[in-house]
């Protein structure tokens, strides 16, 4: 399903405090499960996507050297691998930056700034969703756990959904100290079964930036720790360009 309503204030509206924070997201954000949508070709993609410099194929090889010295030999190739297989990109128009699967296609959705699905999975998808806002910060909406609990709630009023939950909520900085949330959380829908969910938000410029990594996680066919540590680089990448 959609991590959408938690951030619920129309743009048009403006921004006040009562007995404490309010909602200031638009109401409809990018769709987990989303539907597939035509592929991306040629030049007939007006923000190519670019692939990784030789400086940043040699960071990853390193970090990819500094994780794996406590693991076992077998995973320590796999997860080299792994980091190898992401791939930067970069919306200058949008103005910012992110690192995306290889195995991922860049595909047009309505409503989703940038979007990547993984080939033949389209569940599994990467996206992007760039709103106005009336904020200079997320501090000013609330705390990342404020936040996070919002999230659930609206997660949980969806008739689609069975069970949500919350992992993990962290703060992070970006870039010239941007103010940066991470979430992780499970959602059991009837529409689509069992998924974890990575996001990221942040603020910059009157801009809510928020990114939305969904991938299966299902008990027959549980969400694997070399594709786990893939995405959460993805998760710890999303920044201002």
């Amino acid at each position: 399903m959609a991590l959408q309503t938690c951030f619920a204030l129309s743009t048009q509206a403006p921004y006040h405090q009562s007995n404490g924070p309010i909602s200031c997201f638009p109401k409809t954000l990018l769709s987990i499960s989303l539907p597939k949508a035509s592929l991306f070709t040629g030049n007939d993609d007006p923000r190519p996507l670019s692939f990784c410099s030789s400086k940043r194929k040699l960071n990853l090889a390193i970090l990819a050297l500094i994780i794996t010295e406590s693991l076992p030999n077998t995973s320590k190739t796999i997860l080299a691998v792994e980091l190898e297989q992401l791939q930067r990109y970069t919306d200058p128009k949008e103005g910012f930056t992110l690192l995306v699967p290889s195995s991922y296609a860049k595909v047009d959705k309505a409503g989703a700034t940038v979007l990547f699905e993984e080939i033949n999975k389209a569940s599994n998808n990467v996206g992007v969703v760039v709103s106005p806002v009336r904020l200079t910060s997320l501090g000013e909406f609330g705390t990342p756990q404020f936040v996070a609990d919002k999230l659930i709630q609206a997660e949980k009023r969806k008739e689609s959904t069975k069970e949500a939950e919350v992992i993990r909520v962290a703060e992070r900085t970006g870039h010239g100290s941007l103010q940066v949330y991470e979430f992780e959380y499970k959602v059991d829908s009837t529409r689509g079964g069992m998924k974890r969910i990575f996001s990221a938000a942040f603020v910059t410029s009157k801009k809510l930036y928020l990114l939305n990594i969904s991938h299966a996680d299902k008990p027959e066919n549980p969400l694997d720790t070399q594709t786990r540590m893939m995405l959460e680089e993805v998760l710890h990448s999303f920044n201002t360009a």
